[in-house]
């Protein structure tokens, strides 16, 4: 069933502000091969549960233009079962840094950053995912205390999984493309084995 989108009024988003989105992960018997880390939801994430789901958000295009996902998922009006099912049987999962949701990401600080990322690495041992993509470089450099990291692989793993930070699929970030975030993306649904 596609989504036909929607939209909402200043005032009903602004009604999401500190919301939480639950995280979307595989079943505990399926495997976890890409999780996806966004900096935090937006209020339109909130509004609609779905993770990424702004109408400017490139995410979703961007997977489906590198191959990762096998269908497309129009989110805007959030996701149908079959859009969450068809990620989780694809091994893919999708939280967040950040619980509560802002307008903006730099509404947060740098407190809650550092304390999501200690959250971020309690999903992580217990989801036991083989990649984890963190989507924003200037959100991992805080919250993981690492200023001088570049987008692409880290070094160094996180909790037992490869590690990738990728660029953040959000319309504000005017530097990237459809086209580079898919290239971005293809590089740790590769080494999770989702692409070839």
């Amino acid at each position: 069933m596609a989504n036909t989108g929607r939209s909402f009024t200043r005032a009903e988003l602004e009604s999401f502000r500190d919301a939480e989105v639950p995280d979307l992960l595989p079943a505990p018997e399926q495997a976890l091969r890409l999780l996806f880390v966004g900096i935090n939801p937006g209020l339109w994430t909130a509004a609609t549960g779905t993770h990424f789901a702004h109408p400017g958000n490139r995410f979703y295009p961007a997977l489906a233009l590198a191959g990762i996902l096998e269908r497309p998922i129009s989110p805007s009006a959030g996701m149908t079962d079959e859009d969450r099912t068809h990620l989780r049987a694809r091994g893919i999962g999708i939280t967040n840094i950040v619980r509560r949701a802002s307008a903006r990401a730099d509404e947060l600080t740098a407190a809650e950053l550092r304390e999501g990322g200690e959250r971020l690495r309690a999903t992580v041992r217990a989801a036991r995912p083989v990649v984890v993509a963190v989507a924003g470089i200037t959100a991992y450099r805080s919250a993981f205390g690492v200023r001088g990291a570049r987008v692409g692989e880290q070094d160094e793993g996180f909790e037992g999984a490869r590690l990738w930070v990728v660029p953040n699929p959000s319309g504000l970030n005017a530097h990237e493309t459809v086209e580079t975030l898919a290239r971005s993306y293809a590089e740790p649904a590769r080494a999770a084995g989702l692409i070839n």
